[in-house]
């Protein structure tokens, strides 16, 4: 297959990515409702109602606007071969020369950029940062101007900027040491790279899920133990009687970012916490929090944490094994425009050409989530209360404006969580029998 017929099957791949998601859009805004859902009044009154729709019609405006931003940027970077001109730059600019010693310390010299590790960091690096300053302007604009018209945001310019700037830290600390290790074991294993590399993964994905928390959080939001009181006896109350063994209980400040509300579990076995949102306690009652405990109880008694792992990490490995295929294969570098063979510009082009099949991918995993939403609803409705569970999953959707009428195929696409009057119905037919 020709260069020109691979460019031109990456340049179909995005077109209709990019027209699928247009149309999902579409279909999903037409698909409101004029009047409050039954289920939902009393939650919702008029005015709420229709902002929340307004909510979501800007929403889609917007993400209309920045996703034909990337697209045609994405169409001049691959039909001006630009990918491939920057890897020519990148190979013929004199850099210094302890820049070019991170690959081979021994025999570089100053401007010979030839090393793939080297190659793969710089390349990657610009990439990163010249996209991110693209979209800098609508992720302001997303956060400074709509999050604050519907009364969402609550981040400060100070906080924006310091954010932005751990998050670089963050990106070129593991970031570039799992790309390095990557292009690493590619140069010295060849096409077996893939296992190792796997396993590398594996455990990185599995250390991430045992100490996100504990490591990664403190450095954006402040994380304090909830205090005694009515809560977290109410908590503990629940935790022995469902013979769930809890002891780190926290509150993240959430409110420093957002008035939306959220609560998650993170970490296995006694490193396993509950994190509960300020803004969620602040605005449900102690039954109602205990209630969202109870469904996140039910995600771990019924093994949904450890099977979503095995799947994520069985996806990697399938994804990695068919990689192992075309990493050295020169046709892909010369779809992007290079002259040369860059290992680097193949896993670009990979991972355009691998768009359809993680498409595939993600919609089995949203499939399988929403089952597992189910099923903790149940579980949460068997064990403690369900009609606490409906309550505050509608007080949930009332302060996050969210969409109560999607259409089904934007559901199918998107959503790894059913939509909320599917989840009530559910709840209802647990508590009718």
């Amino acid at each position: 297959m020709s260069a020109q017929t691979i460019l031109l099957i990456i340049i179909t791949i995005i077109a209709l990515d990019f027209l699928l998601e247009q149309i999902l859009d579409y279909i999903n805004l037409k698909h409101q409702k004029s009047e409050v859902p039954d289920e939902m009044k009393g939650y919702y009154d008029e005015d709420k109602y229709r902002k929340s729709q307004k909510y979501l019609s800007v929403q889609t405006r917007f993400s209309f606007v920045t996703s034909a931003f990337s697209f045609v940027l994405a169409l001049v970077m691959l039909v001006g071969g630009i990918f491939g001109m920057l890897d020519e730059w990148i190979r013929n600019t004199p850099l210094p020369s302890f820049v070019g010693r991170i690959g081979n310390p021994t025999n570089l010299e100053a401007n010979d950029i030839s090393d793939p590790v080297v190659l793969a960091l710089i390349f990657f690096g610009i990439l990163y940062f010249a996209s991110d300053i693209l979209n800098m302007p609508f992720q302001v604009y997303h956060t400074f101007v709509i999050e604050e018209k519907f009364g969402f945001n609550k981040t400060t310019v100070k906080t924006f900027i310091l954010d932005k700037l751990k998050g670089y830290f963050l990106t070129i600390l593991i970031g570039g040491i799992i790309l390095s290790l990557l292009f690493y074991l590619i140069t010295k294993l060849g096409e077996g790279f893939w296992l190792y590399f796997w396993i590398v993964i594996t455990a990185f994905l599995f250390f991430v899920n045992m100490f996100y928390t504990t490591l990664i959080v403190p450095l954006f939001n402040k994380l304090t133990p909830l205090e005694s009181g009515e809560l977290r006896e109410a908590i503990e109350n629940y935790s022995k009687q469902a013979k769930f063994s809890l002891r780190n209980i926290f509150v993240i400040d959430g409110s420093k970012r957002s008035s939306k509300s959220n609560a998650y579990f993170s970490g296995i076995g006694k490193k396993k916490k509950i994190v509960f949102f300020d803004t969620l306690i602040n605005n449900h009652t102690t039954e109602e929090l205990v209630a969202v405990l109870a469904h996140e109880v039910g995600h771990y008694k019924k093994k949904h944490i450890v099977t979503g792992f095995i799947l994520s990490t069985i996806q990697v490995g399938i994804m990695l094994f068919i990689l192992s295929f075309f990493v050295f294969n020169s046709t892909l570098s010369g779809a992007l425009g290079a002259k040369e063979m860059g290992i680097h510009l193949n896993l670009l082009a990979f991972g355009l050409l691998y768009t359809p099949i993680s498409k595939l991918t993600g919609l089995f995993m949203n499939l399988i989530s929403r089952k597992n939403e189910f099923e903790a609803d149940k579980y949460a409705a068997q064990t403690y209360n369900a009609s606490a569970l409906q309550d505050a999953l509608k007080k949930l959707s009332v302060d996050n404006l969210s969409n109560l009428t999607p259409h089904p195929a934007y559901v199918f696409f998107h959503y790894s969580h059913p939509p909320l009057l599917k989840r009530l119905e559910a709840l209802r037919m647990q508590i009718n029998n």
